[in-house]
């Protein structure tokens, strides 16, 4: 049985897998969504496809994070939800864009689904922005000034990149022919971006953030802190080699951008955790001083216990049945 003192560093870890999970299967269908091409109906049809059986059970994560914040750590969620009010409320009006126009364009007239392809798409950009908006302000401490702005912005682009960069090695794993020639090229694009940003934030994180600069200075986290930019560096240099072979004969390796990725997100998203641990919200509310009581977390810990691994199943689940190259799209 978990202690009491240890409580809040269980859910705390439950909500960090809720978050990169969530980033790594909703990332690669917004990729999908924010590269839709305008100009050619029929790739868009096959890369709706792609992620036509995911897509919606993908942001079943992000509703479990944010509740996990809210029953865990309510007093985080209170000032997280605060600061964040504006950008989260954006990102939704972009999630909604984005299912609507997914349901529309399959029922409306042939000549009006131009119309809901380009809903999707800006859907997925406004959700993908706001995304890296909220990311970018949270590393800021929620601060109020230029500088903060400045790299919320900064980090929205950058977001948009990286969901850019997993959604176009996800088709280059799902699909052949022609879309698949234009994903690798989306992919080098997109990775070159990318790291570009990784660069760019393992420099400005610790020069705007005193308690990070000590963090990766300090060791023995130090030691663990230089790995991170190196693994990320080194695959995305093995990705783009791995790219430039692309397609192999009988598509074999088209999984290994994808897997690259995967492991580019999870090493980032680490990096960027153990930067703030413990802290919640950066510089005011640790996980012991955001925690719920001892005797609500146990409580809440026998339903977590029952729902997160029935949300697993089903998502391994359904990835195993739905496994494979692409087909043509079709509505039953």
């Amino acid at each position: 049985m978990i202690a009491d003192a240890n409580l809040p560093i269980f859910f705390a870890g439950l909500m960090a897998l809720s978050i990169i999970v969530y980033a790594i299967l909703d990332g690669y269908d917004l990729g999908v969504g924010i590269l839709l091409p305008l100009n050619n109906d029929q790739q868009a049809d096959q890369m709706i496809a792609s992620i036509g059986p995911f897509w919606d059970a993908n942001e079943t994560w992000l509703v479990l994070a944010v509740g996990l914040l809210l029953i865990a750590f309510p007093s985080a969620h209170n000032v997280i939800l605060k600061a964040l009010y504006i950008p989260s409320a954006i990102m939704l009006v972009g999630l909604i864009l984005r299912g609507v126009a997914f349901d529309f364009r399959a029922k409306v007239a042939q000549v009006n689904k131009h119309r809901w392809n380009q809903i999707f798409k800006l859907g997925s950009w406004i959700a993908s922005a706001s995304q890296g908006y909220m990311l970018g302000s949270f590393v800021m401490g929620f601060e109020d000034s230029f500088m903060a702005y400045s790299f919320a912005a900064l980090s929205a682009v950058g977001v948009t990149c990286a969901y850019a960069l997993i959604g176009s090695t996800w088709l280059i794993l799902k699909t052949t022919d022609d879309l698949q020639l234009r994903a690798i090229k989306w992919a080098k694009r997109m990775g070159k971006i990318s790291f570009i940003g990784i660069i760019a934030v393992c420099i400005a994180n610790p020069l705007i953030n005193q308690f990070v600069f000590e963090r990766w200075t300090t060791p023995p986290f130090a030691y663990f802190m230089a790995i991170v930019p190196f693994v990320c560096f080194t695959l995305l240099f093995i990705g783009n080699l791995v790219l430039k072979q692309l397609p192999l004969k009988d598509d074999s390796g088209c999984w290994l951008p994808f897997l690259i990725t995967v492991v580019v997100f999870v090493f980032c998203f680490c990096g960027l955790a153990f930067s703030f641990y413990p802290y919640v919200v950066p510089g005011e509310l640790t996980i012991w001083d955001a925690a719920s009581a001892p005797e609500s977390l146990r409580f809440i810990l026998y339903g977590a216990l029952i729902v997160i691994p029935c949300i697993l199943a089903y998502t391994v689940f359904s990835y195993r049945v739905f496994w494979g190259k692409v087909e043509d799209l079709r509505y039953y």
